[in-house]
């Protein structure tokens, strides 16, 4: 049976879910799982994972969840195969805390970046260093890339706090690497929930990073932190390495993650 994936929003109210349930059950389709994204001002935004008997019930049910009061279908795409986003995002997190290289852990956190969150493309940067440390195929120019940090950069430094994202890229800073992981798609924007697991990814990639540099004190101890950043794990594929200064600065200045707010495209 195909499988889908149903981004919807619903009123953020007792029953408004369990009807769009009841008119993919009219359908003959089953609810087989809830992704929740984002809440605020009085709606939500749901992924639903359902299962028709058939293709050809795909736009009955489309049009059936929309005259449910409220509610509007954001997106839809097929799935190869049942989603759990919280198991993707343990299994992905124990693969990067089994890596031995950071090479090797930057792939990981770009790759398993472009699976779970079913982006386009996705890339490891450093802000000193003229090209990425690791990158999917499709990743915009290099030149729009670091655009796009520094505009980032920018933005936080006028406010003081965060900077917010387009809507269709997502980014979360690695402090104690003083790199930054970026990931884009077109068409879905990126949602709370799903911001929030980057920047978790980035954490638990950072201090990985930071094991396999400067060995595993390097966490606890504010001197070993600033030493760890002055070698980079791309430095044995001929990046240039950051002095203590800029990768103090650097870190200083990127120590933020991106936020989404509520609003329909």
């Amino acid at each position: 049976m195909p499988i889908y994936v149903v981004r919807v929003w619903v009123p953020d109210r007792p029953g408004a879910l369990g009807a769009v349930a009841s008119r993919i059950g009219a359908v003959r389709g089953d609810l087989v799982g809830i992704d929740i994204l984002e809440r605020g001002a009085g709606r939500a935004i749901d992924e639903l994972v359902v299962e028709l008997p058939e293709a050809s019930l795909l736009d009955l049910m489309v049009g059936e969840i929309t005259e449910v009061d409220g509610v509007d279908v954001e997106d839809v795409r097929q799935a190869r195969a049942p989603t759990d986003p919280r198991l993707d995002a343990l299994e992905t997190a124990a693969y990067l805390v089994e890596r031995q290289d950071p090479g090797e852990l930057l792939e990981a956190l770009v790759g398993h970046a472009v699976r779970d969150f079913e982006a386009e493309w996705a890339v490891v940067v450093d802000p000193s260093a003229p090209r990425p440390l690791a990158s999917s195929d499709g990743t915009p120019p290099e030149a729009w890339i670091s655009a796009f940090v520094r505009g980032a950069h920018a933005s936080l430094y006028a406010d003081g706090a965060s900077a917010a994202s387009p809507s269709d890229v997502a980014w979360a800073d690695m402090a104690v690497a003083c790199l930054v992981v970026a990931l884009g798609r077109d068409g879905r924007p990126f949602r709370t929930r799903e911001r929030r697991q980057l920047s978790a990814l980035a954490r638990i990639a950072d201090n990985r990073w930071a094991e396999l540099v400067a060995g595993p004190g390097a966490r606890g101890s504010a001197e070993a932190r600033a030493h760890s950043v002055l070698v980079h794990p791309a430095a044995t594929r001929g990046a240039p390495t950051m002095g203590s200064q800029a990768a103090r600065a650097s870190s200083q200045s990127l120590r933020a993650t991106s936020d989404g707010s509520l609003s329909l495209p």
